[in-house]
């Protein structure tokens, strides 16, 4: 890892691999190899940042939903209290 490291450094790819003794062709499969892993898991991160906002959202709506409901139901028994003060919803 500390190879492909030095060429994402900048380090030269002909300088490298005299260094380490291995083909130039080698490391760029290394590198190559490096890269396609950490983009592989960016989006595995990222997909689960969306699952996880979508799961938050979810219970938002929930919680929304469920107070309305509540309110509904207060805003009923106030008018069957008072049968004066009728209020209609817009539902």
């Amino acid at each position: 890892m500390s190879v492909v490291l030095e060429l994402l450094r900048g380090a030269g790819l002909e300088s490298t691999r005299r260094k380490y003794g291995v083909t130039a062709a080698t490391l760029s499969e290394w590198r190559e190899a490096f890269l396609a892993a950490g983009e592989e898991g960016l989006k595995i991160r990222q997909e689960d940042l969306v699952d996880e906002q979508g799961r938050r959202m979810k219970s938002v709506i929930a919680e929304l939903a469920m107070e309305n409901e509540l309110l509904r139901e207060r805003i009923r028994r106030t008018e069957d209290e008072k049968p004066f003060l009728r209020w209609r919803s817009k539902r």
